[in-house]
């Protein structure tokens, strides 16, 4: 089992859950964060930290598109392992559907 993040951190880029990560398996894009599925040691630590409730178990329906998504872009983009302030209108996109494809940005971010 792993955890994965899905399209609720898009836009809103919580890092919360970064800080309490035992293994800094999360990697940071422009608009959101991934968690590589083969560095996550199943702690759930960073799921109750998440305030947009975009980190899910895999065992969940519905996720597997999720744990390659979070593969691919987990190679692709630099670790984060520090808190960061949430995106400008986080808090208006909190809860938004449809933010993978009105949002979602394959550029890295700064990691951290």
């Amino acid at each position: 089992m792993t955890y994965i993040v899905n399209d609720s951190c898009i836009a809103c880029k919580y890092t919360d859950c970064v800080e309490v990560c035992p293994v800094d398996c999360f990697y940071e894009g422009e608009n959101m964060l991934v968690i590589h599925p083969d560095e996550c040691i199943d702690c759930g630590v960073c799921e109750p930290e998440c305030p947009a409730d975009a980190i899910r178990p895999d065992t969940e329906p519905d996720t597997e598109k999720w744990v390659e998504f979070n593969r691919k872009y987990s190679e692709l983009w630099p670790v984060i392992i520090t808190k960061k302030d949430p995106l400008p209108g986080a808090e208006e996109r909190d809860g938004e559907t449809g933010k993978l494809e009105k949002y979602f940005s394959e550029a890295p971010g700064e990691g951290g």
